[in-house]
Formats: C-alpha cells, structure tokens, sequence
C-alpha cells in the first residue's frame, strides 16, 4: 500500500510517500481501501513534533480520518453485518493518510449513497467534535453561541448543528469569510482586537476553536465560565475557569451528522489535494485562512 509517513520532525517537505506492506484485518476489524482522508492540524502537530505525549515510531504515519471501501474482514467482523464492498468512513489513529487502513469494525459508520467520499472523511473529526462540543456546553433554543474560528472545520458544523437546535450563532472570521459564515446561518464579526466591541448580541455560550485571545474575549462579554468550552486551549481554560470540551469519539453521533450531511441539513466545503501533495495539505492546514476541510484524495 501507499502512505505517507515522514522520518523526522519539521515543516511539510519532511513527508513523502512509501510503500508499505499491505495491512490484514485482526479479529473484530475490516480492511477499507481508502478513497479520502482528513487533514488535521492533531496530525501538523505530531509532523512537528510539538506533542511529545504521542509516542512515534519512524518512519511515521498519519491520519485520523478516512472513507473508503471495505475490501476484507477480520474474523468475527462479519457479526457486525458490514460486507465486502460496503462504503465506510470513520475514525483511526495515525495510518489514515495511505492507500488501506483496517479499524475495528463496531467503530465503522455506513457512508449514505448520497454523500460522496472526500465530503464523508471531511466530516468525520469535525462532527465529533462540534456535536460532542456543543452537547456538553448545553446549547440548545434560545441560545445565543459565539464560534471562535467559525468558518474551519468544526466551526462549520458546529454553526450549522447549533442553527438546527434552535440556537442563534455569531461567528469570528476574517472578512474574506464573512459572505460564508452568512450562508451557514451565522452573523459574522471579525476576530481581533475589536471583537467585544463589536459584538452585535450579548452571547449566553460560547465556543472556542482557535485559542489565543477567545477566551478572555469570551469572559469579558460576560458569558458564564461553565458556558465557556475550548478544543484547544486548555491553558487559558485553567486560568481563567472556563472548560475543555473534548467529548471524544462517538460513532453515533458521527453517523447522526453524517445523516444531516446526507439530506442537505449540514454542508462541509472541502480543500482536496491528492495523496501526492500531502505536503501542501498540510502547509494548508497550517495556514488557518482557509473554509471547511482539507482533504487527501487517496484513490480517485
């Protein structure tokens, strides 16, 4: 099989592509022939080196998130009722980015028909997150959320999720994005210095997905600590008492989303680069500018 993998840390030219021994399925798992996957900035991060708590071993792979086609089943797998053939997406752990993955098979979600593969592996971490985020802070009708960051990936969802539960959400953007966070649903203001002032709501929660200033933004619009959630800040969550939303993984909520994806209700826009440029998917990711997912095209 074909992955990308990288033998020392640094910026993205350190990856390339490798041949691989094919992967067998172990007991309860199924093989997938990956069709896309997911860049995240979890995986910029390893690449750097800049999370020593996850062990690496080189040369080291990437990936957390596929979809594909199952193409081989571990003994026992076929109890869970998944077949040769059947369209597939979910979640792994740093072997996504290549050609064949094999993952247990209860964490497998069905991919519907009408969703296709680069949009399925964009949505997978992102709809975790968002879903899991917003289900702990408790945003429901009535609320007003502000979206650090709402135009990146789990922005997206996360707007588009709390729009669909009765929410009014405002979203922190630069103005080259605020024409899209408009068609999310969402009422667009531009991060930075001024953005207290020029909250156009009083905001009751509020959801940080960029980390750096939001937070103390946040505490200062008077939004209540417990009402406070970041994905990636849990520095300043610390110091000033807000909370680290982090729900983990959840193939049921992963497949509601995916669900909604399916019939229009939640949309993601990808960024699609082949396998090949796995290098400048990340430099992409990296960037932070950019709407919506980056995703590999591992085998059109």
């Amino acid at each position: 099989m074909r992955a990308a993998v990288f033998d020392r840390f640094g910026p993205p030219d350190v990856l390339r592509i490798a041949d691989l021994p094919d992967p067998e399925p172990a007991p309860g798992e199924v093989r997938v022939r990956v069709r896309a996957a997911g860049v995240q900035p979890f995986d910029v991060g390893v690449r750097r080196g800049t999370m020593p708590w996850i062990k690496v071993g080189f040369p080291q792979a990437l990936g957390q998130e596929y979809s594909g086609v199952v193409d081989r089943l571990g003994e026992s797998a076929v109890a869970t009722g998944l077949r040769v053939g059947d369209e597939v997406l979910g979640s792994t752990m740093l072997n996504g980015h290549a050609s064949m993955v094999c993952v247990p098979a209860e964490n497998v979600v069905r991919k519907p028909d009408r969703l296709d593969f680069p949009t399925a592996a964009g949505l997978v971490a992102a709809a975790q997150t968002a879903s899991g985020a917003l289900l702990e802070l408790g945003v429901g009708e009535g609320d007003v959320l502000l979206v650090h960051a709402a135009a990146g990936s789990v922005g997206t969802v996360a707007v588009q999720l709390a729009r669909l539960a009765g929410a009014t959400v405002i979203g922190t953007a630069s103005p080259a994005n605020h024409d899209y966070l408009r068609q999310l649903g969402a009422i667009p203001v531009a991060y930075g210095e001024g953005l207290v002032e020029a909250m156009p709501r009083v905001p009751t929660v509020a959801l940080d997905a960029v980390g750096g200033m939001a937070i103390a933004q946040s505490v200062k619009l008077g939004i209540a600590p417990e009402r406070i959630g970041t994905i990636v800040d849990d520095k300043t969550a610390a110091e000033y008492g807000t909370r680290v939303v982090r729900a983990g993984r959840s193939p049921h909520r992963l497949a509601e989303v995916v669900a909604l994806a399916a019939k229009g209700a939640v949309t993601m826009p990808i960024r699609a680069y082949p396998l090949s440029q796995v290098g400048a998917a990340h430099a992409a990711v990296e960037s932070t500018h950019g709407r919506g997912k980056v995703v590999l095209i591992v085998e059109p």
